[in-house]
Order: C-alpha cells, then structure tokens, then sequence
C-alpha cells in the first residue's frame, strides 16, 4: 500500500512538473531505473553459471516482483497508451507548439554539419554586423542642418562646449573618448576589408564555376554543331537522289512515248560527222573541249549549301586561337574556306593545294592538276577555282570528295585551353580522295594567273601578261579579255595635259609586284587594283572603265567592296576606304610595313601588313589591335613567321604565314 501510495505520489510529483515524466506517460526516471536493474538483475541470473545455488533464488524473487509491477492497473493502462500512441502524439504531449516550431527551425542534418567549411575568419559575426552600419560624422551633421539621431545628444554638446573654455586645451577624457572612437572606426575598417576580401574569394569560386559550366556547354554546342553538319549531308543526298530518280523516270516515259526508229548508217554521213567533229576541235581549246560534260553526263549533283551557320567562335573570346595547322613546308599564297569550321583550301609555294576539315583540324585530300604553284583561289559552297603560275585555271567541286570523317567529334580549343604543339609531319590523306572531284580547265592566258573571282557563272580573272579576261562557267570558255594598258591609254587621253601621267611621289615601281593585283566582280561590276597604285571599276556589259579610284602610291595587292564602300590595300603601306557613291576616300589609316593581304565582314577589316601578327581594325568603334601567334610568342620567347595571308567571314579568321603554317582565330 506504501509503495502503491508512492507511487501514486511520484506520479502527482511528475505531473506537477512535467520534467521527470516519460512524454507523458506518468513513468518517472526512477520508476524506469528500478525496471532497468530487475531486467538486467534477471539477465544475469538466467545467463550466470549453473553452479550458483543462489541464482534460482534471486531469479524467483526478481520476477515475482516484475509480475507485482505488471499486475497494477494505471502500470498497464499507461504501457497500452504509450504502445498505442503515435509519434506526432508523443512529441504534443510533451514540447509546445512554439517549441516544436524553434526545433524544426533550427535542426540541421549531419550531412550539412559535416560539410560546414572551416572558420578561418578572425572575426565574430558581431563584429561583421557591427561592421556593415554606416557611420554617421557628427561634425558633416551639424554643417548640413542635419538632426542627430540621438536626441540627447545636443544638449550634452553644448553642456561640454560651455564647460571648456575657448582656449583652454582639451581635456584628457575627451581625448581618450576620440582615441577610442578612431581605434573603434580603424577596427571597423579592417572588419570591412576583410568582408570584402571574403566577397571576392566568393565571386572568384563561382566565376571558376561558371566557366566550368560553360566550356561544358560549349563543348555540346560543337556536338550539335557536328551532327547538324552530317544531318546537311545527309539530306543533300537524299534530295540528289530524289532528283536523279525523278529525272529517270521521266526519261524512260518519254522514251516509251517516242520511241526512236532505227536508221541505217550511211559510211559517209559517218565519215563526214567525223571530219566536223575533227573541226571543231581544232577551233576550241583541246583542254576545254574535253572537259566539256556531255548531255548524258550533264547532271551534277547539287552543291552542298548549308542551311545553318556555325556559332561556336562567336562565345570565345576576341583573340583565342582555335587551331594551328602546319599545313605546307613553304609560304602559304592563297587561303579561303566556305563558312566557320566548315572547309578550307590552301595553296603554298610547295606547288601543292590541300583541302582541310577546319572542326577536325584533318587534311581531307590534295587537288592535284596544275603544274606550278597556285596563286590565287576562291571557295564558294562546294565549288573552288584555283589560279596558278601554269597560266591556268581549274575548277573543282568537292561535294564529290571521298571523305568521311572518322570520329564524330570536334576537336574544340577554347580561350583557356592549352596550345598543342605544332607537329612536324605533314597529315597524309587518302591519295583517291579528291579524284572526282575537278570539273574543267580554262585556258587562254598566257602568263601566270595572279587574281580571280567568280560569283555564279560569271568567272573573272587577271593575270600577268596585262589582261582581264571574263568567263562563262556553262560554255567553259573566255567571252571578253579587258586590255588594261590599253584602258590606262584610253584614259590617259582624255585627261589634261598637266594630268596625262601619274608618278609615284619619291617612290619606285615594284618590280616584283603583280601587275593586277587583285579583283573582284558582282554582276556586271568589276573592281581591279593594278601595280601603278590605280583602282579602276569597270563595266563588263561595255567593257569600258567606269571610273579610277586614284590615291595609292605603290602596288595595289587588295581589292573588296560591299553595297557601299571599296576597300583596298597596297605595298605603300596604306588601308584606304572609298565612297563607291562619290568615288572620294571615306577613311584612310597606314601600318609601318607593307600590306600583303586583307579583307573585312560586317565590323572588322583584317590585314596582313609584314608582322607576325593580324591587323586587326573595329570599324564599330574605331579601335585597333592585334591578334595572332605574335602575341603569344612574347611571352614564351617565340618568334613565328610574318603573315602572309588573311582571310576572315563572321568573326572566323584564318591566317597563313611565311612558313606554311595556318593559324585559326577568333576576332
């Protein structure tokens, strides 16, 4: 009755306080400690030694009082309700809402705690917050009309003021109170600076983050870029040969409707036919005549024009270099390519022209035909026409090339990248590569070929022995040859006596420059640059020069023009900008050597003016600057060659230098 009795007091004294008590159960912390030592006090015994007399003893007496225990009816009704009770109902009985609330709100994970980086700061977050409230000068408050913010304040101003005398010194509290103000304001400035120092190490992780990030992206834009690539491919062909399925099926409903009677052979209609065609050949050029495609095999397939333009290059930075090839073992003459990490040709002094696959940085084969080295050549879509010293010109269409590339993955080098080293050995492509790949050969100069551009079927080219000649890509041959000295005569006499001869001011033709330079044609327009410094615009319909664009003093070895302006570059130096509306200079600016080569796209002009590096000049804003091998090469002790050529077209610049190397930037 005692116990039962104290029990019942226990559970009053837990209920009172609330602290003692199981989650509410009523079971104090001794009533839980009592039960815990006659469970282990049972343990023992029944997992003690045999041997003990006095283990049945205590076994016997430890249980009859566990069934006293558990016979009590408050005992069992609390262990039912605590069995039944769910977890939620446990936390009620026990923590408040508000409690429960802080908890929830405070409670971290051990993964959290386990990653938590380690303090390395000096100071509290006290001091951080104490930190970051502006400090208000009372001296800047009073001279503004300012009110304080502590009200009080003012009067405990002017008590001090009419307590010191004018011209008494200050007294020694004052001068500790500003002391330990200064020493407060230099402890806040350093807890600042710390802040900020912390801010930046911040910025600098997740700026090293984001440009994890964005070479990965980047790297996924040049997959896409490459499946898009082969997906154009692939539906050229599927549309070549839709075309030739329709074409023959056409030809065998007409052969079907007009069947052609068989005729008897007269041997001498056969050998009459045989003597014209013997005629006829010896009126053409034997290389064109046979080259000419026949009706039978007239049809080509169509140029693989693509759809979608590369922008890859446009997301790295101004100046990264992209590739560089060792594409010749002498001075690269001529360069261009189709569109950004599409393909290029090149030709050097090393009487070789190669074809490259710009996204794999991989020689796709040789165009092989020409007897001396190629001067000058045009890409465009498929088709490529090459100039060369033979006196010839070729044209090729490389959407028969045999090439497949053999991974499907481009080779990317962003603005981080590390710069691989330019191999030694040049790639050896496949020697049938390239063998269906010319069209036609067009003879009729008679000295090197220098300059050419062709825009449809339209061909003009300009060559060493003073003549422009126009040709007709469909019949494969010359229909018009322009006499410059004759066109510099004709203008010549009829200028003023005192303009009849234009002389280099101090300086001497240039033996070694060529004599057209360069040239480029749109329609019936046909612009040329010439050795005597004169740019001339002519008119093909007439085969009259339009008008002469006179300012340079040396070799013109540049020509390009747009809708508006004609930019031209030559050996004085010089980069001039013509108005094509009035025919006068809209800007000019000079280098300090000569200008082998340059061309410009919707902002940028880009030249090569004797340097190891590319000139390059914003016209959006006027700036100029320079890109190239030059730059790097500083900093490594490097010298690479001059730049020779230059070729750029939607901020993909690709330059080729003395030594044969191919150097690709972004500008």
């Amino acid at each position: 009755m005692a116990s039962r009795n104290g029990f019942g007091s226990d559970r009053r004294r837990s209920g009172a306080s609330g602290d003692d008590s199981l989650l509410g159960t009523g079971l104090t912390t001794r009533q839980i400690e009592a039960f815990g030592r006659k469970v282990t006090t049972t343990a023992s015994h029944l997992m003690g030694p045999l041997a003990d007399p006095s283990s049945n003893a205590h076994y016997q007496h430890a249980m009859t009082g566990l069934q006293k225990e558990l016979r009590r009816p408050g005992i069992q009704q609390r262990v039912f309700s605590y069995a039944n009770a769910s977890p939620t109902e446990l936390v009620r009985s026990k923590l408040s809402a508000s409690e429960i609330q802080h908890r929830a709100l405070t409670f971290l994970p051990d993964d959290v705690l386990r990653n938590l980086p380690e303090n390395e700061n000096v100071y509290s977050l006290f001091q951080g917050f104490q930190a970051t409230i502006p400090e208000v000068d009372e001296s800047e408050d009073e001279h503004k009309g300012r009110p304080h913010r502590r009200l009080l304040s003012k009067s405990q101003k002017l008590l001090e003021r009419c307590e010191q005398a004018p011209n008494e010194p200050p007294s020694l509290a004052k001068l500790r109170r500003d002391r330990d103000k200064a020493n407060h304001r230099l402890e806040m400035m350093s807890v600042r600076k710390n802040m900020c120092s912390g801010e930046i190490r911040e910025i600098d992780t997740k700026l090293s983050n984001l440009n994890s990030m964005r070479k990965i992206v980047l790297e996924r834009l040049g997959d896409i870029e490459q499946d898009e690539l082969q997906a154009e491919q692939g539906l050229v062909e599927l549309d070549n040969q839709i075309e030739e399925m329709v074409e023959d099926l056409e030809d065998a409903t007409t052969a079907l409707n007009h069947p052609i009677p068989a005729a008897k052979i007269d041997p001498e209609d056969s050998a009459s036919d045989s003597e014209a065609q013997t005629m006829n050949e010896s009126f053409m050029s034997a290389s064109i005549y046979n080259k000419l495609p026949s009706p039978k095999s007239s049809r080509r397939q169509k140029p693989a024009r693509r759809k979608s333009i590369p922008i890859r290059h446009e997301h790295f930075e101004p100046g990264s270099n992209i590739k560089e090839l060792q594409a010749h073992n002498d001075m690269i003459t001529a360069l261009d390519f189709d569109v950004p990490f599409g393909t290029m040709v090149t030709s050097a002094l090393d009487d070789t022209v190669r074809v490259w696959d710009l996204n794999l940085g991989r020689c796709i084969g040789l165009l092989e035909g020409h007897h001396a080295s190629v001067r000058c050549l045009q890409v465009e879509d498929s088709i490529v026409a090459t100039g060369s010293m033979d006196a010839s010109i070729r044209l090729w269409d490389l959407s028969k090339a045999d090439y497949a590339p053999r991974e499907n993955r481009s080779t990317k080098r962003g603005q981080d990248a590390e710069e691989d080293s330019v191999e030694d050995e040049l790639p050896l492509p496949h020697p049938s590569s390239m063998q269906d790949c010319p069209l036609f050969s067009l003879e009729a100069h008679v000295d090197e070929v220098t300059a050419l551009h062709f825009r449809g079927d339209t061909l003009v080219s300009g060559s060493a022995d003073k003549t422009l000649r126009q040709w007709d890509l469909v019949k494969g041959r010359c229909v018009q040859t322009l006499d410059v000295l004759w066109a510099a005569a004709q203008a010549s006499a009829t200028m003023n006596s005192s303009d009849v001869q234009w002389r280099a001011t101090g300086r001497l033709p240039d033996a070694s420059a060529d004599f057209v330079g360069a040239l480029q044609c749109f329609d019936a327009a046909l612009a040329c640059g010439t050795a005597d410094g004169m740019v001339r615009l002519w008119d093909l319909r007439s085969g009259q020069v339009h008008r002469s664009l006179v300012g340079h003093t040396g070799p013109v070895t540049c020509v390009q023009f747009d809708d508006v302006h004609l930019v031209t570059g030559s050996l004085d130096r010089s980069i001039r900008i013509w108005d094509l509306r009035t025919g006068s200079i809209y800007d000019a600016y000079a280098y300090d050597n000569p200008v082998t080569s340059m061309m410009f796209d919707s902002r940028r002009i880009v030249t090569a003016a004797g340097e190891n590096v590319v000139k390059v000049y914003d016209k959006t804003d006027g700036r100029h600057w320079d890109c190239g091998a030059g730059l790097v090469a500083e900093e490594d002790w490097q010298r690479p060659a001059v730049v020779e050529k230059v070729n750029i077209k939607d901020g993909f610049l690709t330059e080729g230098r003395k030594d044969g190397v191919i150097g690709v930037w972004t500008c």
